[in-house]
């Protein structure tokens, strides 16, 4: 094993905990920014590219044809292949916290649309489910099994918010343990369907899962009711036949006590568990290999990394699998000092051997590092918010926020109205293009006739001035309409004319004013 210290260029501060690393042919994909993504990067993914240890986040493109994927923290992510003979996977994305803390209850598929020149396009799905469909969670983990042909998603632990009639003001983020239950989604019909299982008596979330054929297993995990890390070994079987699926778990010996831990595949069978919290607010230090058989599983110490004094003394880390038997790991800078990075990271390589492509994709786990010893996030907390640089793909906010204002009148008119004839906005391709944007394109009312609506971003506004706009009480005339509410427009009512009072004769030297006698003499006497 070999650990090396990573430099980041620009946009550092986009690497925070709750990421997540996805691999595609070889290629690494960051997903899950802290905060909205930017104009320079609308799509909130950007390619890994690491060389000489030094990282460069560069913006991926998506295809027109593909949904919003928000930037998501502590989802649940696995690849996906149709069948085991596939060659093309896909990723799937399931939670997660969006940047306004709200939880997603939404199922993506990220796939490669097109690859030029080592330039990949993606193509990203939303996928609806029916029956019975997971609630909003973060935490958790989906992985794919592979029975008599068919595939199977699973879905299993995390955390929820409170039910809405048990939030309070004080305690409005407040989270609990999902139900024990196991969820079996079909991709291809989009159908969930939920199972009890009497061996599974509590909920967990930020475990580990490792999927192999028709078998999961679930190691470690943190319970937030009873504030522990059992050293529980879960292996969840799913038979797929003709009929309905049959799902059945068994509690096996030699599990771990370990949360929050990343998962890497080293070889075929073979895993690396790194990371993670033993106990609460202590990090776990020892690195274990997880050897899969047919009808095994064996975990085992391995050597420990050579550690630097900063992650040894570091309260918190965080990460996710690179692929390839790597690890790609962060932890808090020294904050005490002026100049001092927000993280420092690290590349851990525990397989020097080279891995195959099909190795690369086949490894499914839930890899969130938030520490769930504290009910508060550590990602929400003040401790750990940095603020961007300023050389970031935006110069002058810190950070992108949303308006609540934006989502106003949506049962008087669609958002996804052609507002114009040069309007290009596709509820399909269309990605945030101003800071206050969520999921809907900014509309701005036109007092033309009796009214209609326009899309901002097709009138050309700068920000600034849509914020203006709205803030005022002023009318706004579209770019089609300006110049007939001009033509129309009242003049100006100008000043009237002030006319000079007349001044009055005086006699040169007397200083007194004449008599009207004297006056009409002087006239008669002139003309």
């Amino acid at each position: 094993m070999s650990l090396q210290m990573v430099t980041v260029g620009h946009n550092i501060a986009l690497i925070q905990p709750g990421f997540s690393l996805m691999n595609f042919d070889g290629q690494v994909f960051f997903f899950g920014q802290k905060g909205w993504p930017k104009r320079s990067c609308p799509t909130g993914v950007f390619h890994f590219d690491i060389k000489q240890n030094h990282l460069k986040l560069k913006p991926a493109v998506f295809s027109k044809d593909s949904c919003y994927l928000p930037p998501l923290r502590y989802p649940a992510t696995c690849s996906y292949k149709g069948s085991l003979e596939s060659e093309q996977h896909q990723y799937i994305i399931h939670g997660g916290k969006t940047p306004n803390n709200e939880l997603s209850d939404k199922i993506y598929i990220m796939s490669v649309a097109c690859k030029n020149n080592k330039k990949v396009t993606f193509r990203c799905t939303e996928k609806d489910l029916v029956g019975d469909v997971p609630e909003a969670r973060y935490g958790h983990s989906i992985d794919v099994v592979y029975s008599r042909g068919k595939s199977m998603g699973v879905l299993f632990g995390g955390r929820s918010y409170m039910p809405s009639t048990q939030r309070t003001t004080e305690k409005w983020n407040s989270v609990a343990d999902c139900l024990p239950h196991v969820f079996l989604v079909d991709f291809e019909f989009g159908c969930a369907t939920s199972y009890v299982l009497p061996e599974l008596q509590d909920g967990l979330s930020f475990h580990v899962s490792i999927a192999r054929n028709d078998t999961i297993y679930i190691l470690g995990g943190h319970s937030l009711a009873n504030n522990i890390r059992p050293a529980n070994l879960y292996r969840i079987r799913v038979d797929l036949p003709l009929g309905s699926p049959a799902v059945n778990c068994t509690v096996l010996p030699g599990g771990i006590s370990v949360s929050s831990a990343i998962l890497t595949q080293t070889n075929n069978n073979e895993f690396v568990i790194v990371g993670g919290y033993q106990i609460e607010n202590q990090k776990r230090m020892v690195c274990n290999t997880v050897s899969l058989g047919d009808n095994t599983i064996e975990i085992s110490e391995m050597e420990t990394p050579d550690w630097t004094p900063d992650i040894k003394h570091s309260k918190i880390w965080f990460g996710s699998s690179m692929g390839n038997g790597t690890v790609f790991l962060g932890i808090p800078g020294d904050n005490k000092q002026a100049m001092s990075e927000a993280f420092y990271f690290y590349m851990l390589k525990c397989s020097e051997d080279d891995v195959s492509e099909e190795q690369k994709i086949l490894t499914n786990s839930q890899t969130s590092t938030e520490d769930p010893g504290d009910s508060t996030p550590f990602e929400d907390s003040e401790e750990f918010c940095f603020s961007a640089e300023a050389t970031s793909f935006d110069g002058d906010d810190e950070f992108d926020t949303y308006n609540e204002d934006d989502e106003d009148d949506e049962s008087v008119t669609g958002y996804w109205i052609t507002c114009c004839p040069t309007c290009d906005i596709d509820i399909n391709t269309w990605v945030p293009f101003y800071s206050t944007e969520l999921n809907k394109p900014a509309m701005i009312y036109c007092s033309h006739g009796d009214g209609h609506w326009v899309h901002a971003q097709c009138m050309d506004l700068a920000e600034r001035t849509l914020i203006h706009l709205s803030e005022g009480s002023n009318k706004y005339y579209c770019n089609e309409h300006i110049q007939i509410a001009r033509a129309l427009q009242t003049p100006r009512r100008g000043l009237p004319l002030q006319k000079p009072p007349m001044k009055s004769l005086h006699k040169k030297g007397s200083g007194k004013v004449l008599t009207p006698a004297k006056k009409s003499f002087l006239r008669r006497l002139f003309d």
